[in-house]
């Protein structure tokens, strides 16, 4: 539907242009468009050829813009003082264009036409619609303008100016009953706007009598019953020259009609068949009742129709379209539905969770609805009319529970489930892996997360920056690297819509060598428990240690969690590493005698132990400015021997302190509408008063 136009004065008529095929046609309804038709083209043209159209292929085509300017009459018009008469312009043919425009009327409220100019006119209502003015829209001056006094039958012409005006607009005084217009425009481009007020009420002799009327029936091509009634209107008399009185246009009389099925609508979930009958569309099912309606009580059922908005028929036929008020059923339950409020099936830890229930069928007083919270908890409603807001639960532990409802009655049940994911919000994840691996041997990577327990995660895992990740819902994976050298390893961690991410460098090598060193518990004291500190605290001691091997190839990590333990890897090709470990660590053999073994093993530990007592005070020292607050005091140890345990060194750390008038003259008596175009001689009783 691309335009819609109201009638005036008559209830329930209205005209439409459509879309149709790629086309736009005007329609026309008598019943508030429950059924359209097309308009009935003239039977003749303004020559009183004979017009052959026939429907569908050939109809009447009006448009149907309403005039935005208040200075002219628009496209079409009707009005309520004059029912049933309807002027519009148009075009008869296939479809609406907007060439070759001539103006039609029609008396019947649209039920035939009549061509009354082959040009575009502004037409206007006089005398409450007793008579018609009409003047050409045109860019040309303009001396004339027409009369009709016959609903448009016939047209009588007037001059109402000397000289010819260029016309920009019309007024009318206002109020129904109009008797006076004012024409405005200019007598040249360059002129001011000059005002011709017209009088009209020298044509009209006397005041209507009720013998200047007729009664007119409305219908619809013979059918009188529209809307549920026959309605009638007192229209003037054809050719009668009268001033009607101030209510006389709005009598109108009205007898209600006895129902029929063209009254009625098709209800919601039915379609108008090619019978004109209405029938359950596909997807409607009829026998299913209200969701409201309870076993033991009763509902309106539908007919499949519904009587059209201001529709007035009676009779006893009314009841058959009428709904029916039946019993509602009893039956077991079924279509029972569960859902969150939110419609997701994730929760956050700690908030209220409302859960929605439904039920299609079933639904009584003697049907219960238990719901299950699957966390041990369950609530039971004897009946479920009473949770229309909802069941609200909170959940105190993240996890993913099932959660059920079920309805049952003695006739039966019905069960749902779903699965709710409750979760909190992640924070930090910290990726476990170790600084050295042996190539081609696959090695753990762990995950440690914060809070650690935050519900369902999804980890993605990168290694070296390849494109695809290895997707994995376990904080951990094992992986083997083919290469020597450095190579990074990152992983993501997805919870919710919260995503956190961590990388860590990894050395590979075909071979390495590692010692594991202890720490005395008075470090533990100090140790946070973060990567950064170990971080630094392994810095610090490859920087103090003193082992004769290159720094590049001596590498130092500090292992989380307490006790404070470090492992030192020394990596290097195998021969090379062999040759360097028996160069740098057991040349200091030559210090004592080849031949006691014993004394050897002493002299070595003793040397360690030297430079381990110097890195402990060196870590007391700078880890004290790491800490505020902290105090070290070196205390002296005494002298004992060391205890030797193999491949563990132990270094001694002290004890610390704590958002914007002229009449008319008759020029042609009576022209009807073929000799209109026809320019007939002036009256030299011309008088006029133009007004500046």
């Amino acid at each position: 539907m691309i335009d819609l136009y109201e009638v005036a004065g008559i209830k329930g008529v209205f005209l439409s242009n459509k879309l149709v095929e790629n086309q736009v046609k005007t329609y026309i309804t008598y019943n508030k468009g429950r059924d359209w038709r097309l308009l009935q083209a003239p039977a003749t043209d303004l020559q009183g050829n004979k017009v052959y159209c026939e429907q569908p292929y050939c109809s009447l085509h009006l448009h149907l813009h309403v005039s935005e300017n208040p200075y002219a009459s628009g496209n079409i018009v009707s009005k309520d003082s004059a029912p049933g008469v309807i002027i519009a312009s148009g075009v008869v043919g296939p479809e609406l264009i907007n060439n070759n425009v001539s103006i039609f009327i029609t008396s019947d409220a649209g039920n035939t036409w009549k061509e009354v100019f082959q040009e575009e006119y502004s037409v206007f209502f006089l005398n409450q619609g007793g008579a018609l003015v009409a003047i050409r829209h045109t860019p040309l001056p303009i001396r004339h303008i027409w009369l009709s006094f016959d609903e448009g039958g016939n047209w009588d012409k007037y001059s109402f100016t000397s000289s010819p005006l260029y016309v920009d607009g019309v007024l009318g005084e206002p109020g129904e009953d109009i008797l006076i217009m004012t024409i405005f425009g200019h007598f040249s481009h360059r002129a001011e706007w000059q005002l011709v007020k017209i009088d009209f009420r020298s044509i009209f002799q006397r005041r209507c009598g009720s013998e200047d009327y007729v009664t007119w029936q409305l219908h619809n091509q013979g059918e009188v019953c529209i809307m549920g009634m026959k309605r009638f209107f007192q229209k003037l008399r054809a050719n009668v020259q009268c001033v009607k009185a101030g209510d006389q246009f709005i009598s109108q009389m009205s007898d209600s009609c006895l129902c029929t099925e063209a009254d009625f609508e098709c209800d919601y979930g039915f379609e108008r068949q090619v019978d004109g009958s209405c029938a359950p569309a596909f997807w409607f099912v009829p026998s299913a009742t209200s969701p409201d309606c309870t076993t033991g009580d009763t509902f309106l059922n539908t007919t499949g129709y519904r009587k059209a908005l201001s529709n007035k028929c009676t009779g006893a036929s009314l009841a058959k379209y009428s709904p029916r008020q039946e019993k509602c059923p009893s039956q077991a339950p079924k279509g029972l539905q569960l859902f969150t409020s939110e419609g997701t099936l994730v929760a956050t830890l700690g908030s209220n969770v409302t859960f929605l229930v439904f039920l299609e069928e079933g639904l009584g007083s003697m049907t219960s609805v238990t719901v299950d919270f699957g966390d041990g908890t369950a609530i039971s409603y004897v009946n479920i009319s009473s949770i229309d807001d909802g069941v609200k639960h909170i959940y105190s532990k993240v996890g993913i529970y099932q959660v059920s409802a079920t309805a049952s009655n003695n006739l039966g049940s019905d069960r749902v489930i779903l699965y709710l994911h409750v979760s909190c919000q992640l924070e930090q994840v910290e990726l476990m892996a170790p600084l050295v691996v042996v190539k081609n041997r696959a090695v753990n990577f762990t995950t440690v997360l914060h809070p650690a327990n935050v519900g369902t995660i999804t980890y993605f895992w990168w290694f070296d920056n390849k494109t695809e990740p290895i997707v994995t819902l376990d904080g951990a994976v094992s992986f083997a690297f083919s290469k020597e050298g450095y190579h990074s390893v990152t992983v993501q961690a997805l919870a919710g819509n919260a995503v956190h991410q961590d990388q860590r460098m990894v050395a590979v090598y075909d071979y390495f060598q590692s010692h594991v060193l202890a720490f005395s518990s008075n470090l533990d004291d100090l140790n946070p428990g973060v990567s950064e500190w170990r971080e630094d605290v392994s810095r610090v001691v490859k920087s103090r240690m003193v082992t004769g091997i290159s720094e590049n190839q001596l590498l130092v990590a500090v292992l989380p969690g307490v006790p404070t333990t470090a492992e030192i890897f020394i990596v290097s090709e195998r021969a090379s590493a062999e040759r360097q470990l028996n160069e740098k660590w057991v040349h200091l053999t030559p210090l004592v005698d080849s031949g006691d073994s014993l004394h050897s093993g002493i002299a070595v530990i003793m040397l360690v132990s030297v430079v381990l007592a110097i890195l402990a005070v060196f870590l007391v020292f700078k880890f004290k400015r790491k800490f505020p607050g902290m105090n070290t005091y070196a205390t002296e140890q005494p002298d004992k021997e060391q205890e030797v345990i193999p491949a563990v060194t132990s270094l001694a750390v002290p004890d610390p302190e704590e958002d914007k008038m002229t009449s008319l003259v008759h020029v042609d008596v009576q022209l009807d509408s073929k000799s209109r175009g026809m320019e007939g001689s002036l009256s030299p009783q011309t008088h006029f008063w133009i007004g500046e």
